[in-house]
């Protein structure tokens, strides 16, 4: 039945047998036919995926003499590489064993959508400058205009007039270095309290050793919603402080770190659903900075030598006599270093965020169309062997000497953890105030360790932002005299 049969049989189907033996026939008749060399003809059959995302071209269409990326073989009909990025194994980690293969540069098929992977400093900066324009914009997702208000959600709202009247509003109200001076009260005040309160929970509960068993994960997550509430809405949602249901304060945080679990997953229903609609500048913020801070502290943990010397560093500029001003930081050039060599192994956002190929464009070398996805892999172009020695391992001291004039804020692209270009995170400057400030309070108030001096389990999840897979269980004891808490 090649052309079905019943009702909805091809009602083709008489003129297409006659246009098909008049037409062979006449050929047959007409001609001698061979193969070159004799060669038998190739009768491998095209897939299905390719005939619903190849474009026709028209008079208008512009014609590339560039070649396309390569793409990485084994895509599934219909759903396409999708199936290689729903294991256990973490997407970052996946395409970077296919950059191994195929190179810093390559395509795959998130269903019927292309995909450009880049995991190389060169070509990241190609993108960044050159072609900036170009991937200004976000994907339009289904679930982004049903659950973001038509797109309007600030991370994920297409490049245009409206992104830049609300980066705008954004920057000036909120993000700009004027406003983040007058707020600093804030972020200071609440990490004063949230000092004192871990001192009096540990005065009260300590055990017999004289430490406290602390789920740092949960902790460092209260202290920055916390500090994110204050500036925008000018409330508190945890501590002794706070009046309110912190049942109904644990369920928004959970919708939070769900909504940015889901929106980093490639699902086959629309490669990145949406959870939910949230505020950007509390969601997104609130969790990456809490996902940074986790990290680093893991890696300290790890490499006791990096702990002691940054508390060394504390001590020395600081002494044991008053606690952390935000004023202290610049003299705290070890500290900086770790959160610099934190932000390069453990990205708060290995794949970056998802952007789209507004036009045709040459990247590398290649030919990209309009519509491609780009996704930008940092887990694997932050850890280049050509870059980095020993890439995997964590040496702050890197960045004292070979790497001392890289920087995070988008101008170095061989490390590149906020973004970088139109697009890059408007709250970078006060993620790292609150990294620095945060951390060097924490390693200043208490002596740190693990139970029974056990590694970190440094499993990460999936999700747009790769939290640690695993609670974050500290010992901690004071270190400092009991009336500066």
């Amino acid at each position: 039945m090649p052309f079905g049969s019943g009702r909805r049989s091809c009602p083709g189907v008489s003129f297409a047998l006659q246009v098909l033996h008049l037409a062979f026939s006449r050929l047959l008749h007409a001609f001698n036919l061979a193969t070159p060399s004799d060669q038998p003809v190739d009768m491998t059959e095209r897939p299905v995926i390719h005939y619903l995302s190849s474009r026709p071209r028209t008079a208008k269409s512009r014609v590339s003499n560039t070649r396309a990326a390569p793409e990485r073989d084994g895509a599934w009909p219909i759903i396409g590489h999708l199936p290689l990025l729903g294991g256990s194994q973490l997407p970052h980690i996946t395409l970077g064993a296919m950059a191994d293969k195929y190179g810093p540069i390559f395509t795959i098929r998130l269903g019927v959508q292309r995909a450009l992977v880049v995991s190389n400093w060169e070509i990241a900066k190609e993108l960044y400058t050159s072609c900036d324009v170009v991937i200004s914009s976000r994907p339009k997702f289904r679930a982004a205009k049903h659950l973001g208000y038509n797109y309007a959600m600030f991370g994920f709202c297409p490049h245009g007039p409206y992104l830049r009247e609300l980066r705008k509003i954004t920057s000036m109200e909120l993000l700009s270095s004027r406003r983040l001076e007058l707020l600093k009260r804030v972020r200071v005040s609440e990490t004063e309290i949230c000092i004192k309160e871990l001192h009096k929970v540990w005065s009260e509960k300590k055990n017999y050793s004289g430490y406290l068993l602390v789920e740092m994960k949960q902790w460092f997550g209260d202290l920055t919603l916390n500090v994110i509430l204050r500036m925008i809405a000018g409330k508190r949602y945890f501590g002794a402080t706070v009046a309110g249901n912190e049942a109904e304060a644990r369920r928004c945080q959970k919708v939070m770190r769900a909504f940015l679990h889901y929106l980093g997953l490639f699902l086959v229903s629309d490669m990145i659903p949406f959870l939910g609609w949230l505020d950007n500048l509390i969601a997104g913020g609130g969790d990456t900075t809490t996902v940074m801070l986790i990290w680093a502290l893991s890696l300290l943990l790890n490499n006791r030598h990096a702990l002691k010397r940054t508390q060394d560093e504390l001590d020395a500029h600081i002494g044991k006599d008053r606690q952390v001003n935000d004023s202290d930081i610049n003299n705290l050039v070890y500290l900086q270093a770790v959160v610099k060599e934190t932000l390069r192994l453990y990205p708060a956002a290995p794949l970056s965020g998802p952007r789209e190929f507004a036009e045709d464009c040459t990247v590398g070398g290649f030919h990209v169309r309009k519509g491609t996805r780009l996704i930008m892999n940092l887990g694997k172009l932050q850890r280049d062997p050509k870059l980095w020695s020993n890439p995997a391992d964590f040496r702050p001291e890197r960045f004292l000497t070979t790497h001392k004039d890289v920087d995070v804020k988008g101008q170095h692209f061989e490390l590149i953890p906020f973004g970088a270009g139109r697009r890059l995170c408007p709250g970078i400057n006060f993620g790292l105030q609150m990294l620095h400030l945060v951390l060097a309070t924490l390693l200043h108030s208490f002596q740190l360790s693990t139970p029974v001096d056990a590694p970190v389990n440094m499993t990460e999840s999936a999700g747009l932002t790769n939290v640690k897979a695993t609670p974050l269980e500290v010992l901690l004891a004071p270190r400092l005299s009991p009336n500066l808490y």
